[in-house]
């Protein structure tokens, strides 16, 4: 049954295989502790006490509440679709209710940090005009990881100045791109074609002409940033929220950022919203003279 929910998640619900594989390891723990508490596993004798039982577990075993949630999430999906297909007549996980957590503001670097790394870089060599372009694209883009790794010249409208990506769950969205990241992006190709023989039509590649690979990219980001920021992560998604903060920060519309991010509900960008608040705070605190205690 497990299978079959994944493969549902996989090809009817256009998962990607990243959550699909999360999805089986928080199906899997629960199944090992269900197997070790009633010695069988069957959907239709396990009843809401067990899973209040393996909630507690997890929780007493160390497991923070956002990953017990993310566990328990996974077990109310899989439930759903036994119903939904006929294959379980109740479902245990219906008045569970999940811990409460504290979600933690995303982290962003400062708009300085973010100039200075992008211009550390040198000018015409290859290597270092691919890091530099990668960065202010995540910048000016907020597009993720796997995103921009699928990225294809083909992908790049120079008539109409924008990119074309494919998102979580083979989404498709237009982001609109100024002019200088063009010329950026057309210096790159140029400077690409003619000294890489490329393997495949994705627009960044490596000096072998191969496909960039997550933590190709993830070590590149982390080696720029880290030389401009004193942030504890320096990772692709930190330079996706610091997009977001600064399109806030500028007063773009919530709905627009909520566009370009490719986020399905709008709960998931006003995160940033409280970001760019508690930013005001502390300006607020040590620049006005009447927020100072004596």
């Amino acid at each position: 049954m497990i299978d079959a929910f994944l493969q549902y998640l996989q090809y009817e619900k256009n998962f990607s295989s990243h959550t699909v594989l999360s999805y089986r390891n928080d199906l899997i723990s629960f199944r090992d502790y269900i197997i070790e508490k009633e010695k069988m596993f069957d959907v239709d004798k396990i009843d809401s006490t067990l899973v209040r039982a393996w909630v507690l577990f997890l929780l007493d075993t160390g497991h923070s509440s956002r990953t017990v949630n993310r566990k328990l999430s996974a077990l109310k999906s899989f439930y759903r679709f036994l119903n939904l297909k006929g294959l379980c007549s109740h479902n245990p996980t219906k008045r569970i209710v999940s811990p409460k957590t504290k979600k933690p503001l995303p982290s962003f670097f400062k708009e300085k940090e973010m100039a200075m790394a992008i211009d550390s870089f040198a000018q015409d060599d290859f290597k270092s005009e691919t890091s530099r372009l990668i960065i202010d694209i995540f910048y000016q883009t907020g597009i993720r990881r796997a995103e921009l790794i699928n990225l294809k010249d083909t992908d790049v409208d120079f008539s109409n100045h924008s990119i074309s990506v494919i998102g979580k769950r083979n989404k498709q969205r237009i982001i609109p791109i100024g002019q200088g990241l063009q010329d950026s992006i057309k210096d790159y190709i140029a400077l690409r074609d003619k000294h890489v023989a490329r393997e495949v039509p994705f627009l960044f590649v490596t000096n072998k002409g191969k496909q960039l690979y997550p933590k190709y990219v993830y070590l590149l980001v982390h080696s720029a940033m880290r030389s401009v920021s004193t942030l504890e992560k320096c990772s692709p998604h930190v330079l996706r929220h610091t997009f977001a903060t600064v399109l806030l920060n500028h007063d773009a519309d919530i709905d627009v950022v909520k566009t370009a991010l490719g986020h399905a509900n709008l709960s998931a960008t006003e995160v940033y919203t409280h970001t760019t608040f508690e930013q005001l705070q502390s300006i607020y605190k040590h620049a006005h003279p009447r927020a100072i205690k004596k």
